[in-house]
């Protein structure tokens, strides 16, 4: 078999198989044979037809099968003759298929990129530290009364914080429009929830008043038609009602599930759960740092068809999150082609250190892995027994361990620079 090989890019190759004749008619003749054995046509017992007739009945689809068959085969043995790695699926064009001639086509594939990783030790990551505190979890504690406020009616004038309950009518140039009218909407000052000038007009009303407030709609009001126009509401308060967080005690622990231990097995669970929050923020960013950096530090090219792969499976994620399910409905491709390109270039890094560095997937991180991921569900026990009988996302889990492995693997040779920080910082948490 002669093969000849050239680039036609950086990563595209051209080659040209040539397969000798005498291959093609011998795998010919060995298939009519066999077939010839099982054969049933009319005139003969069956496996007794002459391999004359044979060939002349299925001669044509037999040569069809072995042609295609033989592009297989053939390209597979020739890319290894070369000590070629196609990156995805060659494009296969025939240049004579005919029964008696050699078979010659040429294949154009890409190849994977050779990948020589910069010395890690020139690496410097900068990985954030932090820890829960009394004070956090305080903190937590609050933000957990506040979910449970309660309002009772009062009768002095509204304040920030207050829950006020309004009907309200809007117009523009006296004119009611649609979407301008309430019936017992009930608003906390305060949260923001209605254009500022709308709740600051509330502030001071009393239960029965009304009142009347004007105010112009931003220029990029969701409500295009509404838009930068000047509107007068006319309210009438019905109530004016003031927040009241609950006790610290047993009622309040059992709004959270906590039945026994009171507020000390309450703040116990909290802070167990801000903890495991803070872990898996904490591997993320770390995580994210470090693939940054290896990417950044290591610029490859990236094979076509990886990155129209990658495309497809965001267009897909993308699809799947917005809850479309006709491919019409897919995104554009073009925003997801840089990202494509960046996530399928950490993959054949990452995929690079686990082959050189000889890594392999630990069963113990990997059932800690699914441990932390399921350890929110209510019954977290059914969630992993689900998990464990289903191949495919046991797949997505091991994924996972391997890469915080590597992840490991990286930080162990890199300049790590540790940076304290907070659980507010980090979590962005405000009571």
């Amino acid at each position: 078999m002669q093969v000849s090989v050239e680039s036609t890019g950086k990563l595209e190759r051209r080659m040209q198989v040539q397969v000798p004749a005498e291959r093609v008619t011998k795998e010919i003749a060995t298939r009519l044979k066999t077939l010839s054995r099982t054969a049933r046509l009319n005139g003969f017992r069956p496996g007794k037809a002459p391999l004359t007739v044979i060939r002349r009945q299925f001669g044509v689809q037999v040569h069809r099968e072995v042609i295609g068959d033989l592009l297989q085969s053939s390209f597979a043995e020739a890319v290894s003759s070369k000590n070629l790695a196609p990156a995805g699926s060659p494009r296969i064009e025939p240049q004579s298929v005919a029964e008696g001639q050699d078979l010659r086509y040429v294949a154009t594939f890409e190849v994977y990129p050779e990948i020589a990783l910069n010395p890690l030790a020139a690496l410097e990551i900068e990985r954030a530290t932090a820890e829960v505190t009394e004070a956090d979890v305080d903190a937590m504690i609050e933000r957990l009364r506040k979910q449970q406020v309660k309002f009772a009616p009062v009768t002095r004038a509204a304040a920030v914080g207050d829950r006020v309950t309004i009907d309200f009518e809007g117009s523009i140039d006296a004119v009611p429009f649609a979407g301008g009218k309430g019936e017992h909407v009930a608003i906390v000052l305060g949260e923001g929830r209605m254009l500022p000038e709308f709740e600051q007009g509330l502030i001071g009303a009393a239960a029965g008043e009304t009142r009347e407030i004007a105010l112009v709609f931003p220029a990029d009001y969701r409500a295009a038609e509404l838009a930068g126009k000047r509107a007068v509401f006319r309210i009438a308060v019905g109530t004016v009602e003031e927040p009241a967080l609950p006790e610290l005690d047993d009622e309040f622990c059992r709004a959270f599930g906590v039945t026994e231990g009171g507020i000390p097995q309450l703040r116990e669970e909290v802070a167990a759960n801000m903890r495991r929050e803070l872990a898996q923020t904490l591997r993320t960013r770390i995580k994210g740092a470090v693939l940054e950096k290896l990417l950044d530090a290591n610029p490859i090219d990236v094979p076509n068809t990886l990155i129209e792969t990658q495309v497809r499976d965001m267009q897909v994620e993308a699809m799947r999150r917005s809850g479309a399910k006709d491919a019409s409905q897919a995104p554009p491709a073009q925003p997801f082609v840089e990202p494509a390109r960046r996530r399928a270039a950490l993959g054949l890094i990452l995929a690079d250190i686990i082959k050189r560095e000889n890594l392999k997937l630990d069963p113990a991180r990997a059932n800690a892995r699914l441990d932390e991921m399921v350890g929110s569900y209510g019954d977290a026990a059914a969630v992993k027994r689900a998990y464990l009988q289903n191949p495919d996302a046991m797949r997505q889990v091991e994924n996972l361990a391997l890469e915080d492995q590597v992840v490991d693997w990286v930080l162990a040779h890199a300049k790590v620079h540790e940076v304290p920080s907070t659980f507010k910082e980090l979590m962005k948490f405000e009571a």
